[in-house]
């Protein structure tokens, strides 16, 4: 097993997608096991640790075909790529049938030569796992249908779309609080104590494969998100909550093994107190979209322990891409935010280069885009600048910018730092698309005062520019910092003429 450090920089790849370029590229069947050597230091480039293969298990093909049958579905993906053929449409990788590698992906061989591959490079690997529920032609349907929320069969004729009535049972369809059934899987019951034994009995077994999972919508598994959605059907609360009683028991076996939940609804902080080493950040993405640099900041306010727990992202599969979303200077900008926060960091293949198409994942195949080199370039610089720093290796702290009566722009400026063994760091980012000033008062000068030096040096980490302040402006009224539209800086601060 890989040892991941404590803030990890994930890459998730749409594994299937993935696999169809290679094989177009090589003009051979290949699977995981087959995968070139350049195709991975694609894919991994310097500053990743982890590289997340969504979408490995076995696909549902009864899913499959109830998604070839829904309008609404074939016109989503007819507007992703025109030419999409039947054959190209695979079922989505969340309507899983078994935890097993699927067959034309190279099958358990290929991930365990996928997997030693990224080790041997110091990379981690991360699948999913879908706590909430199972394609209805999972084996666990007919084995085991006490494993599911229960209905009736009257209850199946009047409602067809919220029961799937097996002939030995009737189940409900999964779904979550706010929306209506999902037609292709079928709800676990979280309650069920069989149910908690054999959810980490197959955790178990998929951390001999890898080195940590990433939990689909783990909050509708929490006690009270459950008994909310399912009432009565779902039977009597248990004492204890689903995830410590699942993931103690695989954590036994696999110590090390990092659990990621996708969460929302202000659920962070409760699923890492539930055993959880890492929860999406959703509300930071939407900020940074949507709302002021102020909220941004309101947001950043939160202690740096539940900050490091959390996983920053500007898009994953389940959101629209960010060259859609942000015009390219923003986008930058965020990035630059992203990459120096605390907290895990998450980017999603063809982020690097611009593609704009957020891709259905029920696909095999997306469309052609150009690639914008300039952007590649930038975020590899980005990444391999802030790892080769050791920054995130310290302590974080969120400053504060100030401005003076006549002008207020520096509302529009986020900064904090990092200070530790590798040294002292500062981020700025501008987040408006107009010039902004401010003073910032760096939390070290004390340190700088000891070392004896008048003046400070400054050097950007990412560009190598470099700058002198006297220590006096430091300690005093702050740092003066003027930032352009959407501009940053990250720099390495030290006693100037230091080595």
């Amino acid at each position: 097993m890989t040892r991941l450090p404590g803030q990890p920089v994930v890459y998730e790849v749409n594994t299937r997608v993935w696999l169809h370029e290679l094989r177009h590229r090589a003009g051979r069947p290949l699977g995981l096991g087959d995968v070139p050597k350049e195709a991975w230091d694609e894919i991994t480039p310097y500053g990743v640790d982890a590289v997340w293969l969504m979408g490995v298990w076995e696909r549902s093909p009864e899913g499959r075909v109830i998604a070839l049958r829904d309008d609404t579905l074939r016109a989503a993906f007819a507007r992703a790529v025109p030419d999409i053929g039947v054959d190209e449409i695979a079922g989505s990788p969340y309507c899983v049938r078994r935890y097993e590698v699927d067959a034309s992906l190279g099958g358990p061989e290929g991930l365990a030569a996928a997997r030693a591959e990224l080790d041997r490079r110091g990379i981690g690997l991360l699948l999913d796992y879908v706590p909430n529920h199972v394609a209805p032609d999972s084996p666990w349907v007919t084995n085991h249908p006490e494993y599911f929320v229960q209905g009736t069969a009257a209850e199946a004729r009047q409602d067809p779309a919220a029961y799937l009535d097996t002939g030995a049972a009737v189940l409900a369809r999964g779904r979550d609080p706010f929306f209506p059934p999902w037609p292709d899987v079928v709800q676990l019951n979280a309650f069920e104590p069989r149910l908690r034994a054999a959810t980490s009995g197959v955790l178990t077994r998929i951390g001999r494969a890898c080195d940590g999972v990433r939990c689909d919508m783990a909050m509708l598994l929490m006690n009270d998100v459950f008994a909310r959605t399912w009432g009565e059907r779902a039977g009597t609360p248990p004492a204890a909550e689903f995830w410590p009683a699942v993931l103690d028991g695989v954590r036994r076996a696999h110590p090390g093994m990092l659990f990621v939940a996708e969460a929302y609804w202000d659920l962070e902080w409760d699923l890492q107190q539930q055993g959880f080493d890492f929860c999406y950040d959703k509300r930071l993405y939407d900020r940074l979209l949507h709302e002021s640099p102020g909220s941004v900041h309101e947001h950043l306010r939160a202690g740096e322990d539940y900050q490091r727990r959390l996983v920053r992202f500007l898009e994953n599969h389940d959101e629209p891409r960010a060259a859609a979303t942000m015009e390219r200077a923003k986008e930058r900008a965020a990035a630059v935010a992203i990459a120096t926060l605390p907290g895990a960091t998450l980017w999603h293949e063809g982020q690097f280069t611009g593609r704009r198409v957020q891709l259905p994942v029920f696909l095999d195949r997306r469309p052609d885009e150009p690639p914008d080199t300039g952007l590649r370039g930038f975020h590899e610089r980005l990444l391999a600048g802030v790892h080769r720093s050791g920054m995130r290796t310290g302590r974080w702290q969120l400053l504060e910018c100030t401005g003076w009566p006549d002008n207020p722009t520096h509302r529009s400026l986020l900064a904090w730092s990092w200070s530790g063994p590798a040294g002292q760091f500062l981020t700025v980012v501008n987040l408006s698309g107009h010039p902004s000033q401010a003073r910032i008062r760096l939390p070290w000068t004390g340190k700088q005062s000891e070392l004896g030096a008048e003046v400070c040096e400054l050097k950007g980490v990412l560009n190598g520019d470099r700058f002198e302040r006297p220590v006096a402006e430091l300690t005093g009224p702050g740092l003066f910092v003027d930032l352009g539209a959407w501009e940053t800086y990250v720099l390495s601060v030290g006693a100037a003429g230091a080595a």
